[in-house]
């Protein structure tokens, strides 16, 4: 059917508006796509470390690995912010969201903590983030475990190494000059603290990294604190869910358990003499996925007459989509 307005592309339908769509996965789940979304914006936190628990100074657990690709912010490890990821609309995603690790035991002798689980959004170019590693010790296995941040090291052991683009090192423990003391877990935004002087304390875990993806800017992916042998101030969690290490009080106490989904490290547990212990090093916090399908505007929900298909393209509100 023509028309006075020199031809009809096709039926003129009204548009749809599409507007921005944020989904947060604190478990794993499917996300199905808006039916025009092309592209996805993305925070993916695994699950952060545990924490260790001996009597010569443990280590707090390293924080979750940590991807971004919102714009203008950094992803962890001080990289700058990753590539959207392309989708097609309406389809559906697996996600998996990463699990913290378990703080080492309490009981005799030194107990590491073990490494947390990764998250992964299961686009066609999947985007995987790391687990946290955990803390561990000197002899077997020796040292922090290495992760998207790595875990503190124990006794005398170096920190693990943090995996590129995700996070960061864990920082080492020191066993001499009256230094008895582990190595805080690596944090996204900067590396775990390394135990050092000549006085008992506990050693801070690394900072997180805050995102805006939700609106109000929010830390995640801290490390988890350290603490001394026998005495002194545990180390603080980093800014971003890392757990505190245990209150130091003349006997074993547990440390704090990093924070759920935020994929903080968790928190070193005193080892004070004699054995056996008496609590456990904390927990990692457990993992998240958030996933932002940006505004598209005004989308044809059919074919527009050439007077639309004009007047849209000059004000730069035609879609290809």
């Amino acid at each position: 059917m023509a028309s006075s307005n020199g031809g009809i592309v096709g039926v003129d339908n009204p548009p749809v508006d599409q507007p921005e769509v944020i989904t947060t996965f604190n478990s794993s789940g499917t996300l199905t796509t808006a039916p025009y979304t092309t592209e996805l914006q993305y925070l993916v936190i695994a699950g952060g470390g545990g924490a260790g628990t001996t009597t010569n100074g443990s280590g707090g657990g390293g924080a979750g690995g940590y991807r971004s690709s919102v714009p203008g912010e950094n992803s962890g490890g001080g990289a700058s912010a990753e590539p959207t990821t392309p989708v097609s609309g309406g389809s559906p995603y697996p996600i998996t969201v990463g699990a913290g690790g378990a703080g080492g035991p309490a009981g005799n002798g030194s107990q590491v903590g073990t490494t947390g689980s990764d998250s992964v959004l299961g686009t066609p170019s999947p985007i995987t983030s790391a687990g946290g590693g955990g803390a561990r010790w000197t002899y077997s296995p020796a040292g922090g475990a290495a992760g998207g941040s790595g875990g503190g090291g124990g006794y005398t052991s170096a920190g693990g190494a943090g995996t590129a683009n995700q996070g960061f090192d864990g920082g080492a423990a020191k066993y001499a000059d009256g230094q008895k003391a582990g190595g805080g877990g690596g944090g996204a935004g900067a590396v775990g603290v390394s135990a050092s002087g000549t006085s008992e304390q506990g050693f801070d875990g690394g900072v997180g990294v805050a995102s805006s993806i939700t609106g109000s800017p929010v830390f995640r992916a801290g490390g988890g604190g350290s603490v001394s042998r026998f005495t002194g101030t545990p180390g603080s969690g980093g800014n971003g869910g890392g757990g505190d290490g245990g209150p130091v009080a003349g006997n074993g106490q547990a440390g704090e358990s990093g924070t759920a989904n935020t994929g903080g490290g968790g928190g070193a547990a005193d080892g004070a003499a004699p054995a056996p212990l008496t609590s456990a090093g904390g927990s990692g916090g457990s993992g998240v996925v958030i996933v932002k399908e940006p505004n598209k505007g005004y989308v044809a929900s059919g074919v527009w007459d050439m007077n639309a298909l004009y007047d849209n393209v000059k004000a730069g509100t035609w879609t290809n989509a």
